[in-house]
């Protein structure tokens, strides 16, 4: 019997490569995929985190309680307080469907240490709540101790690679930043 000879020896191992290949490469792309999904992840955490501290900077500093505009009017109400946020975190979500925003003023630490209320968060299931669970007045007076909370709700890219985080019943995780502070001294 006549054994074949191949003229080239890397001839014969194209197949094989590609056999490799197509074993190693959902796993590699699948490694990608998490890394991206867990950046992605991290990444809005982080514009939550700061959308929340920009914005309790204007209520510690009396920008918010002071600005009127040429007719007298608040400038921040809470719809523009909402948006102020809103800008920030519109890039993973669609703020009407994701975003909570509460603020509320307390003359003690005590009193704030007696709130034990849970985060309220939008819900597809509930449209009643309401994306500000705040009026002017919880903006508070100088030396006041706010609380600012921000709910946020993250649809993962891909539920199944990734975090694998534990989501609501629309596939949604919270994202909770929470800022407190007493309020500066500021003109009235």
């Amino acid at each position: 019997m006549r054994r074949l000879k191949f003229k080239n020896r890397a001839y014969g191992q194209r197949g094989a490569t590609a056999v490799e290949f197509a074993i190693v490469a959902p796993l590699f792309f699948g490694l990608v995929f998490s890394i991206v999904e867990a950046g992605w992840f991290f990444f809005a955490t982080s514009a939550v985190e700061q959308a929340n501290a920009k914005a309790a900077r204007l209520i510690r500093t009396g920008q918010a309680q002071n600005a009127k505009d040429v007719d007298g009017n608040q400038v921040y109400n809470s719809q523009r307080f909402y948006d102020e946020i809103c800008k920030v975190v519109k890039a993973f979500g669609d703020c009407d469907d994701t975003l909570t925003i509460d603020v509320a003023r307390y003359t003690t630490f005590q009193q704030l240490a007696d709130d034990t209320n849970a985060p309220v968060c939008r819900d597809a299931d509930d449209p009643s709540i309401q994306g500000t669970q705040f009026n002017e007045a919880d903006y508070g007076a100088q030396s006041e101790i706010i609380r600012v909370r921000v709910c946020f709700l993250y649809k993962p890219i891909n539920p199944a690679l990734g975090l694998r985080l534990s989501t609501d019943d629309n596939g949604r995780k919270q994202m909770i930043s929470l800022a407190i502070f007493r309020n500066e001294p500021f003109e009235d």
